[in-house]
């Protein structure tokens, strides 16, 4: 019985997927071929002397991330899995991860540690704090000796002269290294006159930037009371700092480039801001002028003379009425106050004795209404319509009675 090369592939791959050891593999070798693709795979060959291994390296895996370059000649370890490419016909390694021969050690104390401070959120992006916009001063920690500090100079000078840099002078590499960073960082807190820190050096070999994923210092930068921007070696060296820190710069030029405002372009900024101030203003005196002028051809300001005479129109109305109503009015109040008067004559008593009728009261002052109340004695005063007198009781008459 014949078999199909496909199916002779196929009972291949399953017999190699099957195999354990095979599916979590390490395998030191030199690289050779090795070609990065726009894509952000890479492939690569891992060869002995005598025999060849196919690989690849996808970018989902780490190729975009890789912890250093690697070149063609270098030696190599590399973990991932075997596995047929079934359209080839052929078993290669499906890379997870690839590093310098030498460096598993530091690698895997590098991965246990980004592990376990990523775990307790110091690396999460939301406590991570923005840049302030324009700085006064910026506090730089990293050696005096070294590339970094001059490349940070020249790019902040030409962007901004006016910014102010305090550089705290550190070892940044060696076993004292970590201790200096921590202590310089510190210093510049203390210092409190500086408003971004940039911590950071020039490139290096994984061992030269150890000091970077110390973690100390990576506690420390998480801890900083002023922001940090990391900026460690080159685009493609990364350390925990890097991820401690609130920005992380490729290399320390672009470290000053984000702390450091460009004057030209806020000055341009401002001249912009200005213009459309400018702008805005004369828009609003323009419409305002407009407005005034359309008040100012209204008739009140072309013929106020005309509001005048509807006026005095009205005035003359006015006081026609009131000339009018006036007489009527005094004479209608005349006639009611003459109505009042009569009236209230008529009920006084004072009528009442002009008409040859008295008026009297006792000596308590109590009107006579009844000879009963009088006695012979008694004292009494009459009011006539003129005058009054007093006259003293000889004699009481009853009604009817002509005697006393």
């Amino acid at each position: 019985m014949a078999y199909q090369v496909s199916e002779v592939t196929g009972i291949i791959k399953r017999l190699i997927d099957r195999e354990p050891l095979l599916q979590h593999v390490e395998v030191e070798g030199e690289l050779s071929n090795f070609k990065r693709y726009p894509s952000g795979h890479a492939y690569f060959t891992l060869k002995d002397a005598s025999s060849l291994l196919k690989c690849v390296l996808f970018k989902r895996r780490g190729a975009a991330s890789s912890l250093f370059e690697p070149a063609n000649g270098s030696m190599v370890v590399v973990g991932g899995r075997i596995a047929v490419y079934e359209r080839d016909g052929v078993y290669q390694l499906y890379a997870d991860w690839i590093r310098e021969r030498g460096m598993g050690d530091l690698m895997q104390a590098f991965e246990n540690l980004k592990k376990k401070l990523s775990a307790e959120g110091l690396f999460d992006v939301a406590r991570k704090r923005p840049l302030p916009p324009y700085p006064h001063a910026i506090g730089i920690v990293t050696s005096s000796a070294g590339a970094a500090i001059r490349d940070i100079m020249k790019v902040a000078g030409r962007r901004n002269p006016g910014v102010a840099l305090y550089l705290v002078d550190v070892r940044v590499q060696g076993q004292q290294a970590p201790g200096e960073i921590c202590a310089g960082i510190k210093r510049l807190e203390k210092f409190g006159g500086v408003d971004v820190i940039i911590v950071g050096r020039g490139g290096g070999s994984l061992e030269e930037l150890w000091a970077f994923n110390d973690e100390q210092v990576v506690r420390t930068i998480a801890a900083s009371s002023i922001p940090i921007i990391s900026a460690v070696g080159h685009e493609t060296d990364v350390t925990l700092s890097d991820f401690a820190a609130d920005m992380r710069a490729a290399t320390p030029s672009q470290a000053a480039e984000l702390a450091v405002p460009d004057q030209h372009a806020l000055i341009e900024r401002l001249y912009k801001a200005r213009h459309r101030l400018d702008m805005a203003a004369k828009n609003k005196l323009e419409k305002a002028a407009l407005r005034v002028s359309h008040l100012l051809e209204r008739p009140v300001f072309t013929r106020p003379e005309d509001l005048l005479r509807s006026r005095w129109q009205d005035l003359d109305r006015l006081q026609a009425r009131l000339a009018g109503g006036l007489p009527e009015a005094l004479e209608r109040q005349r006639l009611k106050t003459g109505q009042l008067v009569a009236r209230l004559d008529s009920l006084s008593p004072l009528a009442v004795l002009a008409r040859g009728y008295s008026l009297t009261e006792t000596q308590a002052g109590r009107i006579v209404r009844d000879v009963r109340q009088l006695s012979p004695g008694d004292l009494v005063r009459t009011r006539l319509s003129r005058g009054s007198f007093q006259a003293t009781i000889t004699a009481i008459c009853e009604e009817g009675s002509g005697r006393g």
